[in-house]
């Protein structure tokens, strides 16, 4: 008993509404049915080609970029909790048609309006997480809503990978109602998160790194320019790690046939199983490293994990990269959310949550049809090895940016002479 006690001794006394929005992402991720095998959906189902499947979900994702800028601003004006209930209940009800025989092409419209609203919700879910925390206590914080997400996760993917098979329409129905039961236990559970203008007003010239900025988004941002650096190099990493969604479940089915789809399916429960064990015990090994420090090793693992998925038609081999990669999803989660809030000015931060996925989402998104094109005309193994050569050139100017950040500035000089 004392071992599991202290495995979760590393989240206690946390805010109370920090285990509801835990709670809450258990239950959104046990319903996360559909986007996991949405390229199997829309290749298979739908018929699209590897490349116009990659197009559309390239569309998907950047439906992101004016939803997240408008949440941002809705969130750091109005509130954090009015507009996460009120756009995740847009999403959830955006599901349920595309359950429905007959509706054909036309899901994909629903599903770029559910992608949409929940893009709005993002921002504020993001800056509700770092209000409710200190710097302190922000990396058990974010590691545990991570491991909520994989926990519910690796139950769902089971679930789904059955559905896609047998019952694709409750691929649809399940996510709804899962975003649905998540959204409501936050409406009755957790408070408005917002700072208040007396908490912003108190954090200028304080010398925090989350020091409040007068100033615009525009202005807030350039304030902070490794802060920048840094989500651009992490949009690499978004660059290759999006391929687990996108050429991973379509190599399973190149090397393995039609047992390709159940495969992935056990590779995706892997990772989940993985990040539910290993996300405390790397928490907790890292957690009096330089959050920098730690996302640039998960690059490496990156690089490693995928670069050698396409050596041979090996089902160990799939594992082991899976497992290598997954080490370093880990790592990463439990530290890029870490070093991002602390840099966040308390004054903009559903704002900067908008902005910042513009840079770093912009790898994940444009990932997809451009691998997708890759693939056309190379083939899905010859990827690999590219993918993986991104994720180590990323890792070394992480930690290089590191360095860097680390000597005094000028400033800094003067002050001490």
């Amino acid at each position: 008993m004392r071992p599991i006690q202290r495995y979760f001794n590393a989240y206690r006394g946390l805010p109370s509404s920090l285990y509801v929005l835990f709670g809450a992402t258990v239950i959104n991720s046990v319903g996360m049915f559909v986007f996991p095998f949405l390229t199997l959906y829309l290749t298979g189902r739908l018929g699209m080609s590897q490349k116009e499947a990659g197009l559309f979900i390239m569309i998907v994702n950047f439906a992101y970029i004016p939803a997240n800028f408008i949440g941002g601003k809705i969130a750091d004006t109005f509130g954090r909790k009015k507009l996460m209930v009120t756009a995740q209940v847009l999403s959830g009800l955006c599901y349920i048609p595309c359950g429905f025989p007959g509706i054909g092409g036309n899901v994909r419209w629903f599903l770029l309006a559910s992608v949409f609203f929940d893009g709005l919700t993002d921002p504020a879910r993001t800056a509700m997480m770092t209000d409710l925390t200190t710097p302190e206590t922000r990396r058990p914080a974010f590691s545990l809503t991570y491991l909520g997400h994989n926990l519910g996760f690796a139950v769902g993917m089971m679930i789904a990978g059955f559905l896609f098979e047998k019952a694709t329409s409750w691929l649809f129905w399940g996510n709804a109602i899962a975003i649905l039961a998540a959204i409501s236990l936050v409406a009755l559970k957790v408070p408005e998160t917002k700072p208040t203008n007396e908490q912003v007003e108190a954090s200028f010239g304080s010398g925090r790194e989350d020091e409040g900025h007068r100033g615009n988004i525009v202005q807030a941002l350039l304030s902070r320019p490794y802060l920048i650096i840094f989500t651009v190099l992490t949009g690499l990493y978004g660059f290759v790690y999006a391929q687990h969604r996108f050429i991973l479940p379509l190599q399973t089915k190149e090397f393995f046939g039609m047992r390709g789809s159940v495969i992935y399916g056990t590779l995706m429960t892997l990772n989940a199983t993985m990040v539910i064990v290993l996300s405390t015990p790397i928490m907790t090994l890292t957690q009096h490293w330089k959050p920098i420090n730690a996302v640039a090793l998960a690059g490496l693992l990156f690089g490693l994990g995928f670069g050698l998925i396409g050596l041979a038609p090996s089902v160990p081999l799939m594992y082991i990269t899976t497992a290598i990669w997954t080490l370093g999803e880990i790592v990463n989660a439990t530290n890029e959310g870490t070093y991002v809030a602390n840099h966040t000015p308390i004054s903009h931060r559903a704002r900067f949550q908008a902005m910042l996925p513009l840079l770093g989402g912009f790898g994940w998104s444009i990932s997809p049809p451009l691998v997708g094109a890759f693939t056309d005309r190379f083939g899905l193994r010859t990827a690999w090895p590219f993918l993986g050569g991104i994720a180590v050139i990323a890792s070394i100017a992480i930690w290089c940016l590191g360095i860097i950040e680390r000597r005094p500035t000028r400033k800094e000089n003067a002050a001490t002479d």
